[in-house]
């Protein structure tokens, strides 16, 4: 377990935190934020399950919009964000489908995913030195790693969609994330 910004910055080995590096309020509700060298690992989830895979997050959101999961009842395009979050834990949010606004409460949940948006992340804003190194994002966003290499998912507040996007995975810019595991076939 890592203690400090500094320390989780200099890791080429794996390593979680919890967020703000503390356990007490953290680590019942929100889980760990690990860094890429934990993903690359193979062995961060328990045996019969593994971190999921682009092609798995994939088959997920495929499955989620053909079966009307997205927040307007339709079946194509990405809106499932307010589908896969949990119905409480996020901040107020004006942007209709988001898993904060309080429309479409049929919807909240649907899915049963309950995606919390606690755990929050370790990110470095693009192109600052180590020492901006910051936890943020805690109450508007749930982010998670793949094991696909530099592919990462997460559903935020001001959105109505599953992102995927690309999280760098280097010492010189350490992101933490939470993790989804799968059950294996």
């Amino acid at each position: 377990m890592v203690a400090d910004l500094y320390t989780w910055n200099l890791l080429t080995t794996p390593g979680y935190c919890w967020y703000n590096f503390d356990a007490a309020a953290y680590k019942d509700t929100c889980g760990a934020l690990y860094n890429w060298y934990t993903i690359n690992t193979g062995k961060l989830c328990p045996t019969g399950w593994h971190v999921p895979t682009d092609a798995d997050w994939t088959t997920l959101e495929d499955y989620l919009i053909a079966n009307g999961y997205n927040y307007d009842g339709t079946t194509t395009g990405n809106k499932i964000a307010k589908a896969m979050a949990y119905i409480t834990n996020w901040t107020s949010s004006p942007t209709a489908g988001a898993p904060g606004n309080p429309d479409y409460p049929a919807y909240r949940n649907k899915s049963g995913f309950s995606a919390l948006p606690d755990g929050g992340l370790i990110n470095l804003p693009f192109g600052s030195q180590w020492y901006a190194l910051r936890f943020s994002s805690i109450g508007n966003l749930a982010a998670w790693w793949s094991s696909t290499d530099t592919i990462s998912f997460g559903i935020n507040n001001y959105n109505d969609k599953l992102m995927r996007g690309t999280k760098p995975k280097s010492a010189k810019e350490p992101e933490g994330l939470t993790v989804r595991c799968v059950k294996d076939n």
